[in-house]
């Protein structure tokens, strides 16, 4: 049985990146599809629902800043402007990861999954069969699996985001 991709941005992307929780919000809650954001979108998620959501997608937002820091001018330009739109490449599912294939069925590009926590990780019985290479960091070559801290401040330092989008690098193409 494949479980049908519930979350937000766009469902074409080549990195997928999956989280355990939603934003506590009803609309999100319920949530059955691959939902782009709209513009505004992400304060108000914010604004209703306080700090933890707030410092995902800022977490978030640095990362891919970090992957292609030539588009915008701030971290923060692209969180407003960019993150988890519609015309973005950049996707944050809450369903679990979908690893039988590495492939999209509308075109051949390669996918790259990436699980946030450990914790999370470790529920989908991915830890076992991931080479671990620091106490932070594992990846599973054959699955195109990268597991990395949480995002948040205290579990991805800027430090470590520099290290997952060196990771992110090596295994996936560019984001844009």
């Amino acid at each position: 049985m494949v479980n049908k991709a519930e979350g937000l941005g766009n469902s074409n992307s080549s990195i997928i990146f999956y989280i355990k929780n939603r934003p506590p919000l009803n609309i999100y809650q319920n949530l059955n599809i691959v939902k782009p954001l709209m513009p505004g979108e992400i304060s108000h998620i914010c604004q209703e629902t306080g700090n933890h959501w707030r410092k995902i997608f800022n977490v978030y937002a640095k990362l891919i800043f970090e992957l292609s820091p030539h588009e915008f001018s701030t971290w923060q330009k692209l969180r407003d402007e960019l993150l988890l739109q519609k015309h973005s490449e950049h996707c944050l599912l809450f369903s679990e990861p979908n690893l039988l294939t590495n492939f999209t069925s509308t075109n051949s590009r390669k996918k790259l999954h990436i699980v946030l926590g450990k914790g999370y990780a470790e529920h989908l019985n991915l830890c076992s069969d991931s080479i671990w290479l620091s106490h932070d960091f594992a990846i599973n070559h054959k699955l195109g699996l990268i597991i990395c801290p949480y995002f948040d401040y205290r579990q991805l330092s800027n430090i470590k985001i520099t290290q997952l989008a060196g990771l992110i690098q090596q295994h996936a193409p560019p984001l844009v």
